[in-house]
């Protein structure tokens, strides 16, 4: 299954990366990330077991990916590349077209496979019932998904208001914590894990939800969006110092 689930996977960011090349847009790979978790669920689902806890698995996750991946696209519509790619573009002229084939797109594609290891083990399960864990899997994952979409949604009006041009977001979710959708994203991969647990996979596919995090902390998410962000929005520091950077709490004085 992991085989099948890993070529097909390979496939879509290869498809994603030629796309890449057309536009001069290495971003979309940000699109694809969303999606090729609900390629690997629903080749679990299609190939493996685990039934029924495996299509309320794949189901979650198609919810999870469909999201992310409209919300990721319509935001950077008109827009380019984002200025990350752009900077790694610029570090390797002449070369990059082929560098991101493996340093963005099957890189990617390599970091969902091991993040997605809960849905791989629930597919070759040989119990799939959905109990209690299931069940508090399910609440998880909706506290999380609620919350990267409502932090989302607060963040996309604030953009949209050209009062806010240049100020920082610290209102609503984000008065709480700088970074409501990596949080919610992080919560979304430890419900679904909770959810695999319950139907048979093994606990160890804890390794998915925990590297998700360490990305979205650490790497990808708020280590390389706060590298510069100082520089560009007026009262970032002190945003900073009131606010937690992933878990939720009140703002300090």
């Amino acid at each position: 299954m992991s085989l099948v689930a890993s070529a097909a996977v390979a496939a879509v960011m290869c498809g994603f990366w030629l796309l890449s090349l057309r536009l001069r847009d290495a971003s979309i790979a940000d699109i694809a990330w969303g999606l090729v978790f609900v390629v690997v669920a629903w080749v679990g689902f299609t190939l493996g077991e685990g039934e029924p806890a495996m299509l309320l698995a794949a189901l979650m996750t198609t919810i999870w990916g469909l999201r992310l991946a409209i919300y990721i696209g319509l935001r950077n519509r008109g827009h380019g590349e984002d200025r990350r790619y752009t900077a790694m573009r610029a570090r390797r002229p002449g070369k990059f077209w082929i560098w991101s084939l493996f340093g963005v797109f099957l890189l990617q594609g390599l970091l969902a496979m091991i993040v997605s290891l809960p849905l791989q083990s629930l597919a070759v399960s040989d119990n799939g019932a959905i109990g209690i864990v299931c069940l508090a899997g399910v609440g998880v994952f909706l506290f999380g998904l609620g919350f990267e979409a409502i932090g989302d949604a607060q963040l996309s009006a604030f953009r949209r208001d050209p009062a806010s041009q240049g100020e920082v977001m610290d209102a609503g979710l984000w008065r709480y914590t700088r970074h409501p959708n990596y949080f919610g994203d992080a919560v979304v991969w430890w419900g679904l894990w909770l959810v695999a647990v319950g139907g048979g996979a093994g606990l160890w596919t804890a390794l998915g939800p925990a590297l998700m995090t360490y990305l979205l902390l650490r790497v990808s998410g708020v280590a390389m969006l706060e590298s510069d962000i100082a520089e560009r929005r007026i009262g970032y520091v002190a945003y900073v110092q009131r606010t937690s950077a992933f878990f939720p709490r009140p703002p300090s004085r």
